[in-house]
C-alpha cells in the first residue's frame, strides 16, 4: 500500500478523490469569501490565546482559497491532499503558481491534521501567528490565480 503522500493527480482522479463537475464562478468566488471569514476567525483566536483554533482557521483559509480554483475549473476534491496535487498538476507546471505555494498548503495540511487529530498537539503563539501570516498570504495568493484565470 502507498503512502498518501506518493499519490499523485493521476491516482487522485482516478480514485475519485478530485472529480469532474460543472464549473462555478459562484462557488468559486463563494469559496474565496469563506477564506477570508477563516482568516478572521483565525485572528480572533489568535486575539483570545486559542493558537489550536487559529491554526485550524488558518488551515480552512486556505484550504478554501484553494478549492476555489478547483471550483471554477469544474473540480470537486474528496481528499485535502488532492486539492494540492491538482494545483500541481494544473498551475504549478504551467507556472502560474510557485511551487512553495503547494509544499505551504502541504506542511499546513499536515499541522492542522496533528492539531485536529494528535493528544500532544498544542500550538504555540509563534506558530499560530506565522500561519496566520502565511494563510494571509496564501489566500491573496489563490485570489490573484482565480482573477487571472477567469481572464
Amino acid at each position: 500500500m502507498k503512502n498518501l503522500n506518493q499519490y499523485d493527480y493521476d491516482y487522485c482522479i482516478k480514485e475519485e478523490l478530485l472529480r469532474k463537475i460543472p464549473p462555478s464562478k459562484g462557488k468559486a468566488e463563494g469559496s474565496i469569501k469563506t477564506a477570508h471569514k477563516w482568516i478572521e476567525e483565525a485572528e480572533k483566536n489568535l486575539k483570545s490565546n486559542a493558537f489550536n483554533s487559529s491554526v485550524m482557521s488558518s488551515y480552512l483559509a486556505m484550504f478554501h482559497s484553494a478549492r476555489s480554483i478547483l471550483f471554477f475549473d469544474g473540480f470537486r476534491e474528496k481528499s485535502h491532499y488532492c486539492i494540492a496535487r491538482y494545483l500541481e498538476e494544473k498551475y504549478v507546471k504551467k507556472g502560474m503558481l510557485e511551487k512553495k505555494w503547494i509544499e505551504l498548503l502541504d506542511h499546513y495540511r499536515e499541522l492542522r491534521h496533528d492539531d485536529q487529530y494528535s493528544i500532544s498537539f498544542f500550538a504555540t503563539k509563534e506558530e499560530a501567528e506565522n500561519m496566520l501570516k502565511t494563510a494571509k498570504e496564501f489566500v491573496e495568493k489563490m485570489n490573484k490565480l482565480l482573477n487571472d484565470i477567469k481572464k
